[in-house]
């Protein structure tokens, strides 16, 4: 398309940014963050992340689990299990390697409740500098549970309520408020530990209420939402899903309520635990901890009493990056920063995104702040899948948003980017292999993401360069009246296919359509 923006064309001589604030990426203090390599040394897995964490919510350039159980036993011997430990060792031996070739040695190594409690805890991490040259930090419980919380606070900045993380040989739980961590105890109360209890599910849950009791008297009152980070609680959050048939299949901020999870503790304890573990894609090593950590999750939540449950796909390693992060960057916005971080990656025209936004939000100046910023993160986002085969593009959109790993954004926020994008590029969403899925959003909301997408389709038609204003749109929802002002410059873009994605847009307004071309408002 030659057409464009004439040279008399008025250009934004002072970028405003506006609530979201000016973007953080490229700041050098954040670049430093682009390759960041974490390695978490669990009682029941080791594992290697690797973040690019140049964006608020950052991206797993690199993730890498060994199941060990190195815990496994160490209530009965004191030592670390003999087969995990050579198997760890190896583990580590494998990331080091891999962060060396990658340029990014040395990683960032914790290790929890197994190798702490180990008396042989520090010899392991003696043979793994010997052999790899990494420093393995041995961290106490507090903070262990300190860490967890701030990869809970990664993807909900502000967030309040409490954080619990159980992994093999221990839990945690920490207080969150207002962005920041309070208190914090931690517990043996493990599911590696409790396997091996004598006196079966009667002494398990005669020790797990003792516990629970302690932890939540040392903790206070706790009444808030209830956080679940680990392995073993994203595992009954997988069944969960299933009983209930749920659609969307993301981990990370899967929401169920207090009722939820008894009628799934029961689910577990009748059904064929294979059976489960193949419907849900658990892995078997994870599934023989479920039952036993469903015992203790239902005696939490009968203790703790939530307002509601929501599952972190972010935890330690998560709190680690979070640590490195400058406090600039921790107060942003993780759906934002992100957005603009893959439209600066991917779009054919960085920055135009902005442009795309101010020329639509006048169709939703009542919308409250948590509208605005999804309508944000779409314009953002409305070209970064421009490679995929058109035929396919509205639905690469969708899956894209509802699937990503993004913080700060609930299952419906998901359904509703998903949509808006996806009449980004097509005007009905029905016949969709995704049709059971916007359920999740009531039909007001999905209207209007429906709106927001075709203002979307039409707005991009008609600038080819950022940072230049050739119109604006006016919404009188009382009259039902959509009054588009263009800069005469504007004309030639204003072509048929144009005039029919106004059209399509008016018809979801149900409004009546003025076209003016005029020197816009700016220019006044």
């Amino acid at each position: 398309m030659n057409a464009g923006p004439r040279s008399d064309a008025p250009q934004l001589s002072a970028v405003n940014y506006g609530p979201f604030g000016r973007p953080l990426f490229n700041d050098p203090s954040v670049r430093k963050l682009s390759r960041v390599g974490v390695v978490d040394i669990g009682s029941n897995s080791v594992r290697l992340v690797i973040f690019d964490g140049a964006a608020r919510s950052p991206a797993y350039f690199y993730n890498e689990k060994v199941m060990c159980a190195l815990g496994a036993g160490i209530a009965e011997t004191g030592h670390l299990n003999p087969e995990g430990r050579v198997r760890a060792l190896a583990a580590v031996a494998r990331f080091e390697a891999i962060a060396q070739s990658l340029g990014i040695s040395p990683l960032t190594a914790v290790a929890t409740a197994a190798v702490r409690d180990a008396t042989d805890g520090p010899d392991f991490c003696a043979d793994i500098l010997r052999e790899t040259g990494l420093n393995v930090h041995i961290i106490d419980g507090p903070e262990e549970a300190r860490l967890s919380a701030q990869g809970v606070l990664l993807g909900w900045p502000g967030s309040y309520g409490l954080v619990c993380d159980i992994g093999g040989a221990s839990m945690e739980l920490a207080e969150i408020r207002d962005g920041h961590v309070g208190k914090c105890v931690s517990s043996s109360l493990g599911p590696l530990k409790l396997l091996s209890m004598k006196g079966g599910a009667k002494a398990r849950k005669t020790y797990a209420k003792e516990v629970i009791d302690d932890l939540c008297e040392r903790m206070g009152e706790q009444k808030d939402r209830l956080f679940l980070v680990g392995g073993s609680w994203r595992a009954i959050a997988r069944i969960d899903m299933h009983r209930r048939g749920y659609p969307l299949h993301v981990l990370h901020e899967y929401r169920m309520t207090p009722k939820s999870v008894r009628e799934t503790v029961k689910y577990i304890a009748k059904s064929d635990i294979e059976d489960l573990r193949s419907a849900c894609g658990i892995s078997s090593a994870r599934m023989a901890l479920v039952p036993i950590a469903s015992e203790v999750l239902k005696i939490l939540v009968s203790r703790v009493k939530p307002t509601d449950i929501a599952v972190s796909s972010y935890g330690i390693r998560e709190g680690m990056l979070y640590e490195q992060m400058p406090q600039k960057l921790r107060d942003r916005d993780p759906l934002i920063e992100s957005a603009r971080f893959a439209e600066a990656k991917d779009a054919r025209m960085p920055g135009f995104g902005k442009t795309l936004y101010d020329f639509i939000i006048p169709l939703f100046k009542s919308a409250p702040y948590t509208t605005k910023r999804l309508i944000k993160a779409a314009s953002s986002l409305h070209d970064v899948s421009w490679r995929a085969h058109p035929d396919y593009r509205a639905e690469v959109c969708f899956d894209n948003s509802t699937r990503a790993n993004l913080g700060g954004l609930s299952h419906p926020e998901r359904v509703f980017l998903g949509l808006a994008l996806l009449h980004r590029y097509r005007n009905k969403r029905e016949g969709t292999r995704f049709d059971d899925l916007f359920d999740l959003l009531p039909p007001e909301k999905q209207k209007q993401a429906e709106i927001l997408g075709k203002a979307m389709r039409f707005g991009a038609m008609l600038w080819m360069e950022k940072d230049t204003q050739l119109g604006e749109m006016r919404w009188f929802p009382k009259k039902k009246l959509l009054e588009l002002r263009l800069h005469p410059s504007a004309k030639p873009l204003f072509s048929e296919v144009a005039e029919a994605r106004l059209a399509s847009l008016a018809s979801s307004l149900d409004a009546e359509v003025k076209v003016k071309f005029t020197k816009p408002s700016t220019e006044a």
